[in-house]
C-alpha cells in the first residue's frame, strides 16, 4: 500500500513538472538585424528568422515572448541562459560554439562585395565631360598661352619679315597666332616661317613644347572620357589590397580584412557603411551579402553594384544555452521547415535576386 502511494505521489510531480516546462514561456531573444530580424512602423517584429522561428514555434507548441537586446547583450545572454533562444543572423563559428550551443543551420551565405555603380557611357555622357568646367579651361589656357607665343613671334618678325607677319598689328598677330597653332600640332605647314635670329628660337623652343603640350593634352582628353571606367576595378576579395574597404566593427568582415591587411574604415551600421562607398569616402564596402542586398534595395537610384558571388562561407543558425533540451527539438523543426515550400516563400517575401 505504501508503494502505491509513493507512484502515485512521483507520478503527480512528474507530472506537475511536465506541465510547468510545457507552460513556461520561453524568453527569445532578438537583435535588429534587416532581412532576418526588423521592427515594422507598428512596433511588431518581422524578418527571415522571426518568420522562421514562430513557424518552429508554432508546430511545437512553444510560448514565448520577444526579449530586444543589443548584438552584444543577444550573446553574452544566450551564453548565461538569461534567455532561452537567440534569434537573428548569427553566424556558427568555433568561438561561438564553444559558449552556447547552436541549432542546425538555416541559412548558408558569406562575404560580398559592395562597390559604385559603373555608370553608363555613351554620346551625351561623351560631351558632357568635353563641356566640363575643367576641360573647358584647359582649353582656354591653351588659347591664352598660343595667343601670347603668338605676340613674342609677331614682335621678333613683324618689321624683318612683312610678308607673312607684317600688316596691320590684327593682321600680323592673327598670322603669328596661326603659326603657333599649327606648329604645336603638326611642326608647321611650312606656308609660315621665321626668319629672325630670335624668331627662329621661339621657334624652336615652341616646337619642344609644342611636343609635350600635345601629349599631355591628348593624355587629358582621354583621361576625361574613360576615367570612370578604370575607377571601380575590384572584381572580387584578390582586389581589396590597396583600396579602402568600409565595414562593420566587431564582425566577421572585420576579421577578414583584418587578417588580410586591407585598410578598413569601420562606420556602427550597415546603411553608412555603404553609404561611404556611394559618396565617394571608401572604395568598397565588405560585409554578410543578404544583409547588404536588402540594405541595397533601400538605396534606390543610389544603390551600389554586387560583386557576383561570396567569399568566406558562413552558416547562420539559432543559438541556444549549452545543454539546452530545445536543441534537439528545434534543430529537427528547422530541417523540416527549411526542405519545405514555405521557406522559400519566406525568403522571397524580404529577398530580391537583383543587386
Amino acid at each position: 500500500m505504501p508503494q502505491c502511494f509513493i507512484r502515485l505521489f512521483l507520478f503527480v510531480v512528474l507530472a506537475f513538472s511536465a506541465s510547468l516546462t510545457s507552460a513556461k514561456t520561453l524568453q527569445v531573444g532578438i537583435t535588429e538585424v534587416p532581412p532576418f530580424v526588423m521592427q515594422t512602423e507598428r512596433g511588431e517584429w518581422e524578418g527571415i528568422s522571426i518568420d522562421l522561428w514562430r513557424a518552429v514555434a508554432r508546430e511545437q507548441n512553444i510560448e514565448y515572448e520577444w526579449v530586444p537586446l543589443s548584438f552584444s547583450e543577444l550573446l553574452s545572454q544566450v551564453e548565461s541562459g538569461k534567455i532561452d533562444v537567440a534569434v537573428g543572423a548569427l553566424t556558427m563559428t568555433a568561438d561561438r560554439e564553444a559558449a552556447f550551443d547552436f541549432s542546425h543551420p538555416f541559412y548558408q551565405t558569406g562575404l560580398a562585395i559592395g562597390v559604385p555603380r559603373t555608370p553608363k557611357h555613351g554620346i551625351l555622357q561623351s560631351l558632357k565631360a568635353l563641356f566640363s568646367w575643367e576641360f573647358l579651361s584647359v582649353i582656354v589656357a591653351l588659347g591664352l598661352l598660343l595667343f601670347a607665343v603668338g605676340i613674342i613671334l609677331w614682335v621678333c618678325e613683324r618689321r624683318a619679315n612683312p610678308e607673312q607677319f607684317g600688316g596691320k598689328a590684327s593682321e600680323g598677330i592673327g598670322a603669328s597666332f596661326w603659326w603657333a597653332a599649327v606648329t604645336m600640332t603638326t611642326v608647321g605647314y611650312g606656308d609660315k616661317a621665321p626668319v629672325t635670329l630670335a624668331g627662329r628660337l621661339v621657334a624652336l623652343v615652341w616646337m619642344f613644347a609644342g611636343l609635350i603640350m600635345v601629349a599631355s593634352f591628348t593624355a587629358a582628353i582621354t583621361t576625361s572620357l574613360t576615367v570612370s571606367n578604370l575607377q571601380y576595378q575590384i572584381g572580387g576579395p584578390q582586389d581589396l589590397p590597396g583600396s579602402t574597404v568600409a565595414t562593420i566593427p566587431d564582425t566577421a568582415s572585420a576579421r577578414y580584412l583584418e587578417d588580410n591587411r586591407v585598410v578598413r574604415r569601420e562606420y556602427t551600421n550597415l546603411t553608412d557603411a555603404m553609404q561611404s562607398v556611394v559618396d565617394g569616402n571608401t572604395d568598397a564596402v565588405v560585409y554578410d551579402r543578404p544583409l547588404m542586398q536588402f540594405r541595397n534595395q533601400q538605396l534606390g537610384d543610389q544603390r551600389l553594384d554586387l560583386v557576383p558571388g561570396v567569399f568566406e562561407q558562413q552558416l547562420y543558425a539559432l543559438a541556444l544555452p549549452s545543454g539546452s533540451p530545445l536543441r534537439e527539438s528545434v534543430s529537427e523543426e528547422i530541417l523540416r521547415i527549411t526542405e519545405s515550400d514555405e521557406w522559400r516563400s519566406i525568403q522571397a517575401n524580404y529577398l530580391s535576386e537583383t543587386n
